[in-house]
């Protein structure tokens, strides 16, 4: 197992704003290489705000977002991956086609389409066009495409979303072997992960407890 570049990612008083609409504010957290957090909160908190900010899709209202380890000028395309709630698949591509686009995109070889295939069970619908594909096979092919991409940092928006049991088992496989592998994750969620390792809870609004 291949050991991931340590990165330890900062949050400093982050505030989010919808719009006019503040969202949250005050939100600090410190996660080290092998620590995840579950994000909890209602619908409408500012959990997907929150990692869109975290990505770097969206400025925050106040506050900052740090990674230590990382790229000197701040950039964090190298760290970061980015488990959106609705996966961005091309639909007239294949299966395999979508996640060697995405490979190659993030510096990766053609052979590692195979395998990160077979680890989330879509091996044998590989030439299948993804537009046919069902949600919870969709969620697949974006699990896939973090393996691909193999970077320290995960931020996961509803990760068991449309999955079954043993998709949801997968996903805590998943983050499980990246920890081990010295990766840290972020996991907006309503549900319990059922993850080996330990996990912090940041509800949006109250402070992080450990569980």
């Amino acid at each position: 197992m291949t050991p991931l570049p340590p990165r330890t990612l900062k949050l400093d008083a982050l505030a989010g704003k919808r719009g006019e609409k503040l969202l949250f504010s005050g939100v600090s957290l410190t996660l080290a290489a092998g620590q995840v957090a579950e994000l909890r909160g209602p619908n409408g908190a500012g959990k997907t705000t929150l990692l869109m900010i975290v990505a770097g899709v969206v400025r925050p209202a106040a506050g900052k977002v740090s990674i230590e380890g990382g790229d000197p000028e701040g950039r964090t395309e190298t760290d970061i991956g980015y488990f959106a709630h609705r996966p961005a698949i091309k639909a007239r591509l294949t299966v395999a086609e979508n996640l060697r686009f995405w490979a190659a995109l993030n510096g990766n070889p053609p052979e590692s389409i195979l395998p990160a295939l077979e680890t989330v069970g879509l091996a044998p619908i590989a030439d299948l066009d993804a537009g046919n594909l069902s949600a919870g096979q969709t969620r697949r092919l974006a699990l896939a495409r973090l393996i691909v991409s193999d970077r320290p940092i995960w931020l996961m928006d509803e990760p068991t979303a449309a999955l079954d049991a043993q998709g949801e088992a997968l996903v805590a496989k998943l983050i499980d072997a990246h920890l081990d592998r010295g990766g840290l994750v972020l996991a907006a969620t309503h549900h319990e992960l059922g993850l080996a390792h330990p996990s912090q809870t940041l509800v949006l609004g109250q402070p992080l407890v450990a569980a």
